[in-house]
This record gives C-alpha cells, sequence and structure tokens, in this order.
C-alpha cells in the first residue's frame, strides 16, 4: 500500500550550535548544517529509512531544488512537488546547551491554481485504508481552509488522513465537517485550539476523548520530554522512553507522524502503534537530519518503551 505526504511549505533547515544563546550579544557557531525540511519531507525521509519510501506531493521554489532532490534520489523517494517561482525558504535553528530557538521564515505566495494542481495528484493516487499525511504550516496566499478542503476529498477516496499542523489551519481542520483519520497536535497547540492551560493528563484526556467522539479515529498528543498521549477507540495510553542520546531535536514530533504511520501499515493495536511511534521520535532525538537509525535499533527502542494507562497514571507499564 502507498503511501503520501504533503507539503505545502517545505523549508531547508539551517542549524547553527552555540555554546549558549545571549540574546543581544555576539557569538561565535560551533558549527552549522543544513538539511531539507518541512513536516511532511521530514516524515517522508523517516519512512523511507524505515523501509517505506513514500511519495512526496507539495509546492518547492525552483530557485534551490538540489538539496531535496539529491535526499530524495538517495533515499529512493518518488518525487512528484511542483515547483514554483523563487525559492525555498530557510528555518533557522539555533541549538545551546539548554534550548532549541527556531526562526521560521515564510515560503513562496502559493497561487490557488498551484495548491490544486497539488491537491488534485493527491486525490488522484489515493486509495482506500492507504495513510496520506499532510503537514506542516501553509505558505503566504493559501487559503486557510485549504487542509478541510483537502481532507474531505481523500477521506471520501477512503484514504486515512494523518494531520499535523497549528494555528489557524489546525483551527479550521477541526472545525469542518469531515475530519482526519489521525491528529498529532503537541500539548501547546492543542491547548491554544481549546483556550484552556491542559496542564493535567485529566485534562489532556478529555480533550483528546472529545476530538475522538466527533470522529478523529486517533489522537496522538506529544508531551515532549513527558512522552506522548494516544487515544483511540482501544483506550488512552501515555507513552515514555528515556533519550539515550541527543544529537538534535529538529523533526521529533515528524518522527513520531511517520511512526504513526509506520504502524498503521502494519495494523497496529494502540500499544503498538504507541511503542512504534514514540521509537521513531527518540530514534531521531539521537540522529542528525531527517533521519533514523535501522529497522533493527528502533524497534529495539519500541520494545524497551514504558505504556501506561493514561487514566491511571500511576499503574505498571505493560
Amino acid at each position: 500500500m502507498s503511501v503520501m505526504t504533503v507539503t505545502l511549505n517545505p523549508a531547508i533547515d539551517e542549524t547553527i550550535t552555540l555554546r549558549r544563546l545571549i540574546p543581544g550579544e555576539v557569538h561565535r557557531a560551533r558549527s552549522v548544517r543544513w538539511d531539507v525540511g518541512g513536516k511532511g519531507v521530514i516524515v517522508a525521509s523517516c519512512l523511507a529509512d524505515w523501509g517505506l519510501p513514500p511519495a512526496v506531493f507539495g509546492l518547492l521554489g525552483a530557485d534551490n531544488t538540489a538539496p531535496f532532490e539529491a535526499v530524495f534520489a538517495t533515499k529512493g523517494i518518488e518525487d512528484r512537488f511542483h515547483r514554483v517561482p523563487g525559492a525555498t525558504r530557510i528555518n533557522i535553528k539555533i541549538v545551546d546547551e539548554d534550548n532549541t530557538t527556531d526562526i521560521n521564515l515564510d515560503g513562496p505566495p502559493a497561487t490557488p491554481e498551484q495548491v490544486e494542481a497539488v491537491a488534485a495528484g493527491v486525490e488522484a493516487r489515493a486509495a482506500a485504508g492507504a495513510p496520506v499525511v499532510l503537514a506542516g504550516s501553509l505558505p503566504p496566499g493559501c487559503a486557510p481552509d485549504t487542509y478541510p478542503g483537502m481532507v474531505a476529498r481523500l477521506a471520501a477516496k477512503g484514504a486515512r488522513v494523518i494531520l499535523d499542523t497549528s494555528g489557524a489551519p489546525l483551527a479550521h481542520a477541526l472545525a469542518a465537517p469531515v475530519l482526519p483519520w489521525c491528529i498529532k497536535p503537541n500539548r501547546h497547540e492543542l491547548a491554544e485550539w481549546t483556550g484552556a492551560t491542559l496542564a493535567g493528563v485529566e485534562d489532556l484526556v478529555r480533550a483528546a476523548a472529545g476530538l475522538h467522539a466527533r470522529g478523529i479515529a486517533l489522537v496522538v498528543v506529544s508531551l515532549g520530554p513527558q512522552g506522548a498521549l494516544f487515544l483511540s477507540d482501544e483506550g488512552a495510553l501515555i507513552a515514555r522512553r528515556t533519550v539515550d542520546r541527543l544529537a538534535s531535536t529538529v523533526g521529533a514530533g515528524d518522527a513520531m507522524v511517520a511512526g504513526i504511520v509506520a504502524a498503521a501499515l502494519e495494523g497496529a493495536n494502540l500499544a503498538r502503534t504507541a511503542r512504534l511511534a514514540t521509537a521513531f521520535a527518540v530514534a531521531k532525538l539521537g540522529e542528525t537530519g531527517a533521519n533514523l537509525p535501522s529497522p533493527a535499533a528502533v524497534n529495539a527502542l519500541a520494545a524497551s518503551v514504558d505504556i501506561i494507562a493514561a487514566d491511571t497514571p500511576e499503574s505498571t507499564p505493560e
């Protein structure tokens, strides 16, 4: 079964590593690296490392396609991006000993005709049960209801749509009559949508359960070092795994989405989905760029993920 990812606003991630970021001071970088980015692109790259190279769709600036084309060719990813005038945006990640500071720029403006070309191409390839990942922000000029329209068209084909976005695009998608099969906000993004703090597990479960009751089959909320909440018809679980080695936090949430897709293609139950998605994220934390270690290494991590019932967090891990 084929997998597709859609990235309407891809980026080249410029990661600058410092000893410590001090606002207003002059810094000397320890290192600088450039990696292809955009949420759907990172999802696709991680799936390719798992052995499931997808087709990638979206809008790519024609002036700087080489880094993307090199990754797609190396990993066997089918390149279905539409080239548009201008350059793909550059997102700056400033990494010091304590934090990662993101500075995200706008990409080239998108026209309705360009967006429709992407949507039509994905719809033509969609099949019943096939996962389609819609991920990331929308470029300037893109209507805020772009994702709801794509979700409805893909759901009509029977595709399982995984949506990973935030802010206005997420709000429009969750207000639509046709909802995605899965969403994966982080705690802050879900709290922004609900207008509540969501400080405790009970609050998170209540918000996720409300979305599930409206028709979203799988709700995943990433919680940073506290793990992630997974909620479906099977119940609610918190998955946690200690990070053994931290190379970069960039793309860990996207790797989790890739793990959700991989689990869906396995026909995995909720516990296996939670283990595999968490393992993808933890494995990505140990790698630079949009990369995962070997499938054997990821599966070993999955076997060591702790699963705790979300309604009884003190219970013994499975």
